[in-house]
């Protein structure tokens, strides 16, 4: 390693696995019941709301305490399983996630269901981390690239085909799916663990020098940030008190946790494994890709739901035929890349798929439907198998593996925090777009205009041939005006909501540029060792 390599934190090495493809499978099945429960509440959750008898703002608050208490253990992960062994960490709680998850669909009790979707998020938690520290602990090094490369594979898989899932199990089999197919996954996780990491003796001595209060800190002030972050919308930010008390504190609290790092002799997770050169520049070039990869996630599901009036399930086929399935051929591609040449060049061609996709996502017009929107999900689909794997390999590249318990919780932070802070952006800014264009739409539409009169015309003498009143057809027409003004608004919206997903992936390249090769080790390519 070079003076680029990140040496501090806990030592966390384990035993080699005697079964490492069975430890894969149960890295790719965790990492995928995370993802899909994420998916699940940005999706299904009107479903939900309808199937439980929740309101709006109940509905609201149930996303938030099922995805908060995921940042409350998540950064700790990596420490407890360096501490008291992966088999511990994982099992356990996948065994008590099978019986919350089998529970929830009976329940009917607002405050129990908060309880549940509690302790559920909070179980979620522990998965992707563990996810990360059986490759690094427990896989031969050979194996590493390609358990890093399932990991990454979750999130770019279920957030395409998770869509369609949520819309079969809604029509066709029920939605109480959506959590027994979980406890059904689990079970096989937890067996999978079993078999595929080695058994491994308590860590006293660094359990008797455990940081609490830092893990703490970070866990709380990032969950009461996390919350703030996805009510501000609803709540209209800042004119809210709740929304200002969620983020002050949490801050507060993050703070705090920065201050306790500094003064603990043996600091749980030191923010010095942030000072390399090469890691500032891939957290920040890997922001960037939290941003472009909005165009896939977010951009164009929300067209297809705002603009073209489809449901999940309608949609679901485009991205799972032309985004997800596809990773099933560019992942492997990925890891053969990685094995060969630089993976700054790798997350390169990532994100100058996502800048090609994003630049022709900014030619989308009203008329568009779900067939004009196939080449964007194929070029999306070589976009996501490429960058994060890269992003990945080579922030861990940059890092000393058996020190990596430091860099797992701020890769948590990244995760979590970091992702919902954009995704929350972009919303926001969506939001705010739309009024602007309407407005400016708006003014081009005036009631003595004469082509505005013509327009009511049409649409008038549409209504009136379909047995409506002049009076009735004469209001429809005119709320049928208005809601021409809002669509075109709203696709004025997602254009500039591509051009910033397009700015994001150059930007991204222009990072990638100003980084140094990783020093040689597992993880850098043959050539360069």
């Amino acid at each position: 390693m070079t003076t680029e390599a990140i040496s501090s934190g806990p030592v966390s090495t384990g035993r080699p696995s005697h079964y490492p493809f069975l430890a894969v499978i149960a890295v790719l099945l965790g990492a995928f019941i995370v993802s899909f429960d994420t998916r699940l509440f940005a999706i299904g959750l009107p479903d939900l709301r309808g199937a439980l008898g929740l309101s709006f703002d109940e509905g609201a608050w149930l996303a938030t305490v099922a995805t908060a208490p995921q940042i409350l253990i998540a950064p700790a992960v990596a420490w407890l399983a360096t501490v008291f062994g992966l088999r511990r960490v994982f099992v356990g709680p996948s065994l008590l996630y099978i019986v919350v998850s089998v529970l929830i669909p009976f329940v009917r009790d607002y405050e129990t269901l908060l309880v549940l979707h509690f302790v559920h998020g909070l179980l979620l938690g522990v998965f992707i981390p563990a996810t990360i520290m059986i490759v690094i602990r427990n896989l031969p090094m050979q194996w590493w690239i390609i358990g890093l490369a399932a990991y990454s594979f979750r999130l770019s898989f279920t957030g395409n085909a998770g869509v369609s899932l949520v819309g079969f199990y809604v029509e066709h089999v029920g939605w109480q799916w959506l959590y027994w197919q979980d406890a059904a996954i689990a079970t096989l996780m937890a067996v999978l663990t079993l078999l595929g990491t080695p058994r491994e003796a308590v860590n006293r001595a660094l359990l008797a020098k455990a940081d609490w209060g830092g893990m703490l800190l970070l866990g709380a002030g990032l969950a009461l940030i996390y919350a703030g972050l996805d009510q501000g919308n609803r709540l209209d930010w800042f004119q809210s008190g709740t929304v200002v008390g969620l983020l002050a504190s949490g801050g507060a609290l993050v703070i705090g946790f920065f201050i306790n790092e500094a003064i603990v002799s043996e600091p749980w997770a030191s923010p010095s494994v942030l000072l390399s050169r090469n890691l500032v520049l891939g957290l920040l070039a890997m922001m960037t890709y939290m941003i472009t990869s909005l165009s896939n996630t977010m951009l164009v599901p929300n067209f297809l739901t705002v603009v073209a009036q489809l449901r999940p399930e309608q949609t679901g086929g485009l991205l799972l035929f032309y985004t997800a399935l596809p990773l099933f051929v560019v992942l492997p591609f990925a890891v053969y890349l990685l094995r060969r040449i630089d993976a700054r060049i790798v997350a390169m061609l990532g994100l100058t798929s996502f800048a090609i996709a994003a630049f022709m996502g900014t030619h989308t017009t009203q008329a568009w439907s779900l067939d004009d929107f196939i080449p964007i999900a194929l070029v999306q689909s070589v976009g996501q198998g490429l960058t994060f794997t890269a992003f990945l390999i080579f922030a861990l590249s940059n890092s000393n593996p058996a020190r990596a318990t430091a860099f797992v919780a701020y890769i948590q932070v990244m995760r979590l925090v970091v992702i919902q802070f954009t995704a929350t952006a972009m919303s926001t800014f969506l939001r705010v777009r739309e009024q602007v264009h309407s407005n400016l739409v708006g003014l081009h539409v005036s009631a003595g205009d004469s082509e505005v009169g013509q327009m009511l015309a049409r649409l008038s003498h549409h209504f009136m041939e379909h047995s409506a009143s002049t009076e009735t057809a004469a209001a429809r027409a005119a709320v049928s005006l208005v809601s021409l003004v809002r669509r075109e608004a709203n696709v004025l919206s997602f254009i500039d909501g591509f051009n910033v997903a397009f700015w994001a992936a150059i930007a991204g390249l222009l990072l990638i540029s100003l980084m140094r090769a990783a020093p040689a080790g597992p993880l850098t390519p043959k050539l360069a060792r």
